[in-house]
């Protein structure tokens, strides 16, 4: 294999493509990234068996074939190069990196004993528009679980009917968001991880342009100009929704979106670092306070709010708070209670497309 390229747009693929690359694994094909030159374009592909990344870009191939290459090392070295001409060619060696008048050799592994990828997943198809693919992904994917002991809550429920909706909980707070579906061949449940999600969200570049998610079994396809994405699709029983959610409420509570995460915020900051990092709302007649208690110090502020309903105090985890927040965009929030030990929503208070459930904690105090 032997082929010549523009430093950046290599540079650029290999970085894309290496977020695949497994970490730790006693496979060390699987830690690689392969590169094929064929016609005038070289491919590099990753893969750590659940999530793989393949990036195409043109280049002058002089020689076809294929070969495997430490991925964080190849990816750090070609990143060095982003602003020169790179050849590429395998040798008894392993892989040269010619540059200038300079070089270096990389220890590579054949491409046969790379695991065979199927990118051609196609079986349901599902249109969407990539901006509101991307927001979805942002308004629910924060939600997912990060330990391994419930492997399926580490992904989104994406149900799809007459629009897609997703779903992702970490058995202390819940997001479900929904969005427009352009077109369809038909109706889908997967739960897909939410690593994957976010990968797919950064490699969309437009807005109103359309992307198209492939189901096919436990694999999910999608592919954006020369990035094409496949991931193995989770299996199990997703918490019913239905079942968790409450649809009445004793305190519903209306307030100014910006001025509560900003007080909680300042709330947040002494209690950083400490195990439950709670913050206490006490709900009133037209008013809410938060504060917050640490060996540092305190914090105890009020701002305004319409409520209706009875008077509450409640503790929750500062960073769920906030991060429900953040995911909501009307100026005006609401949140509605049942008690000082129940579950409690925000919601925008108009447009009602995604809903943030938190579990409040008890405060012994």
């Amino acid at each position: 294999m032997k082929f010549t390229s523009n430093g950046l747009s290599l540079a650029e693929a290999v970085l894309k493509v290496s977020k695949a690359c497994a970490v730790r694994t006693t496979a060390p094909v699987m830690e690689c990234i392969k590169i094929g030159a064929k016609g005038d374009t070289v491919s590099l592909l990753a893969t750590d068996g659940e999530l793989s990344i393949e990036k195409t870009i043109k280049a002058e191939v002089l020689e076809e074939g294929a070969v495997c290459v430490p991925g964080k090392l190849f990816t750090d070295f070609i990143g060095k190069l982003s602003g020169e001409e790179v050849c590429v060619t395998t040798g008894e060696r392993g892989v040269e990196i010619k540059y200038r008048d300079s070089g270096s050799y990389m220890q590579a592994i054949s491409a046969e004993e790379f695991p065979e990828i199927n990118l051609t997943v196609g079986e349901d198809s599902f249109v969407l528009k990539q901006g509101d693919f991307k927001k979805i992904v942002a308004k629910t994917a924060f939600c997912c679980a990060q330990d391994d002991s419930r492997p399926v809550l580490k992904g989104c429920l994406m149900e799809f009917k007459d629009k897609l909706e997703m779903t992702a909980l970490d058995g202390f707070r819940l997001a479900l968001s929904e969005t427009a579906v352009i077109s369809k061949s038909g109706e889908k449940n997967i739960i897909c991880p939410a690593r994957t999600l976010n990968e797919i969200a950064r490699m969309l570049p437009g807005e109103d342009e359309e992307v198209t998610v492939y189901a096919d079994g436990g694999t999910l396809l999608v592919k954006s100009d020369t990035t094409t994405v496949v991931s193995r699709l989770y299996q199990g029983d997703f918490i019913k929704r239905q079942n968790v959610v409450p649809t009445q409420f004793t305190t519903v509570v209306t307030v100014t979106r910006e001025e509560l995460v900003a007080s909680a915020e300042r709330a947040a900051i002494l209690i950083r670092g400490d195990k439950n990092n709670l913050v206490t709302l006490e709900i009133g007649s037209e008013k809410v306070k938060i504060s917050s208690v640490s060996d540092y110090g305190n914090v105890a502020e009020a701002i305004a709010a319409s409520v209706e309903g009875v008077d509450l105090t409640i503790s929750m985890n500062a960073k769920y708070l906030l991060d429900a927040l953040r995911a909501l965009e009307e100026e005006k929030v609401t949140i509605s209670f049942n008690g000082a030990i129940s579950p409690f929503i925000l919601q925008n208070y108009e447009k009602k497309d995604s809903l943030y459930l938190i579990l409040p904690v008890r405060n012994a105090s």
